[in-house]
């Protein structure tokens, strides 16, 4: 029996050196996992960091290209509407050039005007009260005659004018 206990106090050793050496094993993994964490925690930091960096720079690299593009834009957007508000001030300008009539035909009209409102005063002075229309299918000048008036002509074919 004695090499029983013997044997048992043995075991019993060897377990406690085993106990006492998976805790110390134990023990520095965690040690060793607390370092670990410390360096996984400061590595994704630091690549964090970095690709926060990258993306601030590429966020300004893309906000300076916007600004240029903007300015891009806004200088065609002028350049449209000075081209655009050229062209349609220019359209009527052009049709009044060709379709009105210049300064030398305006003068010549309102002399000719003149020259006939000073015919028709004239005939009015003498009493001209003439009342022309166009008549019948062949679209004939007509005058509207006085026919109590006499007859005139060798055939009897010329009347007075109504209002003579």
């Amino acid at each position: 029996m004695e090499d029983k206990t013997m044997e048992c106090g043995l075991l019993l050793e060897a377990a406690r050196a085993q106990q006492t050496l998976a805790q110390t094993v134990l023990e520095k993994l965690t040690a060793h996992l607390c370092a670990l964490d410390d360096v996984v925690r400061e590595e994704i930091s630091r690549t964090l960091v970095d690709e926060l960096q990258v993306l601030g720079n590429d966020s300004r690299r893309a906000a300076e290209a916007l600004r240029v593009l903007g300015r891009s834009v806004n200088l065609r957007v002028a350049l449209w509407s000075v081209g655009i508000t050229t062209l349609c001030a220019a359209i009527p300008l052009i049709a009044g050039w060709w379709l009105l009539p210049s300064r030398s035909e305006v003068a010549a009209l309102r002399a000719k005007r003149d020259e006939l409102a000073a015919s028709v005063a004239r005939l009015e002075q003498r009493g001209a009260r003439i009342e022309l229309r166009r008549c019948g299918g062949g679209d004939r000048l007509c005058v509207r005659v006085d026919r109590k008036a006499p007859v005139y002509g060798e055939a009897g074919d010329y009347f007075v004018v109504k209002g003579y």
